[in-house]
Order: structure tokens, then C-alpha cells, then sequence
């Protein structure tokens, strides 16, 4: 059934706004590359009108904080079956791309994006406070298509191809007018966390050797000492960063890696993810809040009502943990930096035996 959305103004009667309509879908693509947060405040715009190697036009291509690539295609004139195969061969031109050719992309179209950053991994440091590592970028991509309506059969399309896990989703934009003014409202097809998960699922040529890999961010957000210290890992400031925290059950077995440090826990998962003020520990027989015990490291606080900003915390019975100074850093080691993830690659097989040496456990 199509998306429809509408706006109401608040007041003694609620007040439906009209629809109004946009000059042409120009004005939208113009809109998004001045401010993609329009479509996701967790993206990172790298081109506009990108040519490919077919001599066809990719409208946006767009980051998220993994390195995976975003390509967004507006809608246009064409038949809604035809932009959905347009931006399936697009995704397979896109899935080609080699780190420097996406450097290339983002050196050629910096100064018209208005970035005054010297190169990719600059502003991608500046945008979302990491480094950019290679080996991630463009480890996945995710198909956005932006559209003010489709018809019920693409939809079904559309629905089909996410339920396959692949990473395909439609964001209907309407006009409402209320006198002179005009405001934008935006609805997903699908939950983006759910495309970004089918975006993240395994897909390597290596089966999942069933051991997950952690990336616990401490710094002022959250404090691996007491994370060491009550049994737990964390992660907080949006859903892309905690969604993959869902991918834990207890009893799996997870490898902690610190990103700019290294490898610093391995441990059991004991409980599920919970929001950080539902979290207990025990402290001299007493059961207490995590929040009540920690350090002062904020653990997004201020967002503890919020669903979306709050941290989550999986609670872990550690096999052996270590402190920062000791961390294990080795060339050649797994990195990512999703939360959780179940990799594929033959990297990381090689990495948690080289780990099991290196933490001294089976």
C-alpha cells in the first residue's frame, strides 16, 4: 500500500496543511547536497552527478561512519520500475570501486560540494571523530531512492529485494504550504536501521567463524576501565551506533578492540542489550544502577529518555581483559568500525587465533 504522509498546524482546531509542490526535483537534489541531513545526519556527501564507468549519472553518493557507500537516486521523470533498475546498475558499478578510485570521486568534486578539507579521510575525521581505515571503505553500500510517491508494485519490488537482505530503501518527500511558507516532511519505506543492518549482514567469501569483533569507543563517552571493572560494553549518540548491539546473545563470544589502540578484552556475552538506566551490577551483595557507579565519563546522560541518542550497554562476563597501555596491536590485525559485526573476510579468522596466542585462551 503507498506511503502517505500529512502534516496538521496545532491550535484550538488542528489544522490540515495543504500539499504544495516543488519547482522540479532540481530543487530537492539541490536542497540534499547543501545539507544531506535532510536524508541522514550520519551521512557524509562525497559526490554529485557522479559519472560512471557506463557514461550514466549517479545523483548522490553519500558515507556512512562504517565507509559504506550510500548511492541516493532521485526519481525524476522515469517510471518508478526504472529508477529502481537504474540504481541496481548503478549499485553494480559502485561495488567495483577501489578505495582510490573513491578518493578520486572526492578530490573531483570537493570544491563544488563546498568542503575545504585536503582530501577524503580529512573530512571524513572531521564529520564523525575516527579515522577513515581503508580495508571499510566500501565494504558495503546501501541503495536509496528518493521519491514524493511510488506505485504499490514497486513497492512490492522494493520490499521484495530488502526481505533478500538487500540493502535497498525509498524516502518519500511532500510540500505542505501554509501561506507563504512551505515545509519539507520526509517518511521511510523501510526502518534505515534495518538497511543498514542488510547492508552490514556477512557477505564474504569466507564463512563466519562464529567469534563477534567489538569496537568499544573510549574516550569522554563511555571508560573501558569500567567496562573492565562491571562487565559490560556500550555504545551510545545514535542507532548507528547501537543497532548492532541487537547482533549479541548470550553466550556468544566477542574480541574488544579500542579503535587507535587495539585489542583489549575477550569475553562472554551474559545478557542482552538493555538502555543504560535498566543496566544493574552487583557491588557488595547489593544490586545498582550502572549510572550510579561509573566514572565520570558522560555515557550520554542527557540523552538516558531518548531512544534514539541513549547508550545501551550488553552485559559480558570477561575471559581476560587488559588495561589501555597494554593493549594488543599487531600489523595485519581486524579492524572495523562498526560496534559489532561478524566478519568474513579471511582477515579475521587469522586474528582471533593470532588474539587466542596473544590472550593466552583457547
Amino acid at each position: 500500500m503507498p506511503v502517505k504522509h500529512a502534516l496538521w498546524k496545532m491550535g484550538g482546531n488542528a489544522q490540515k496543511l495543504s500539499e504544495g509542490k516543488l519547482e522540479n526535483e532540481q530543487e530537492l537534489e539541490d536542497m540534499i547536497a547543501q545539507d544531506v541531513s535532510v536524508l541522514s545526519d550520519e551521512w557524509l556527501l562525497i559526490g554529485r552527478q557522479v559519472l560512471t564507468a557506463y557514461n550514466k549519472k549517479i545523483d548522490l553518493l553519500a558515507l556512512d561512519t562504517s565507509g559504506s557507500i550510500i548511492i541516493v537516486e532521485l526519481k525524476r521523470n522515469r517510471t518508478p520500475r526504472e529508477v529502481v533498475a537504474q540504481i541496481i546498475d548503478y549499485a553494480s558499478w559502485v561495488k567495483s570501486l577501489g578505495a582510490g578510485e573513491i578518493a578520486e570521486i572526492f578530490e573531483d568534486q570537493k570544491e563544488k560540494l563546498g568542503y575545504e578539507a585536503q582530501n577524503l579521510d580529512q573530512i571524513f575525521l572531521e564529520k564523525f571523530g575516527v579515522e577513515l581505515v581503508e580495508s571499510d571503505l566500501n565494504s558495503s553500500h546501501q541503495m536509496v531512492i528518493v521519491a514524493t510517491e511510488l506505485d504499490s508494485s514497486t513497492e512490492r519490488i522494493v520490499q521484495y529485494l530488502s526481505d533478500f537482505n538487500i540493502a535497498i530503501n525509498v524516502v518519500f518527500f511532500r510540500i505542505f504550504q501554509d501561506g507563504s511558507e512551505r515545509y519539507l516532511s520526509r517518511a521511510w519505506f523501510i526502518e534505515p536501521s534495518e538497511t543498514l543492518e542488510r547492508a552490514t549482514m556477512p557477505r564474504g567469501n569466507e564463512p563466519w567463524n562464529g567469534e563477534f569483533y567489538v569496537s568499544f569507543g573510549h574516550g569522554e563517552s563511555r571508560n573501558w576501565d569500567d567496562a573492565r571493572k562491571f562487565g559490560f560494553i556500550s555504545a551510545g549518540g545514535g542507532r548507528w551506533y547501537t543497532n548492532t548491539l541487537r547482533k549479541l546473545k548470550p553466550g556468544n563470544r566477542i574480541w574488544v578492540n579500542i579503535p587507535r589502540k587495539g585489542y583489549a578484552g575477550v569475553g562472554i556475552v551474559e545478557s542482552p542489550v538493555v538502555k543504560i538506566d535498566k543496566f544493574m551490577v552487583e557491588i557488595d551483595g547489593e544490586k545498582k544502577p550502572l549510572l550510579q557507579v561509573v566514572s565520570d565519563a558522560h555515557y550520554y546522560r542527557e540523552y538516558v529518555e531518548n531512544e534514539d541518542m541513549a547508550e545501551y550497554v550488553v552485559g559480558v562476563k570477561w575471559l581476560k581483559t587488559i588495561p589501555l597501555k597494554d593493549v594488543k596491536s599487531e600489523v595485519g590485525l581486524f579492524g572495523n568500525q562498526n560496534t559489532v559485526a561478524q566478519p568474513t573476510t579471511a582477515k579475521w579468522p587469522r586474528t582471533v587465533e593470532r588474539l587466542k596466542q596473544l590472550f593466552g585462551i583457547e
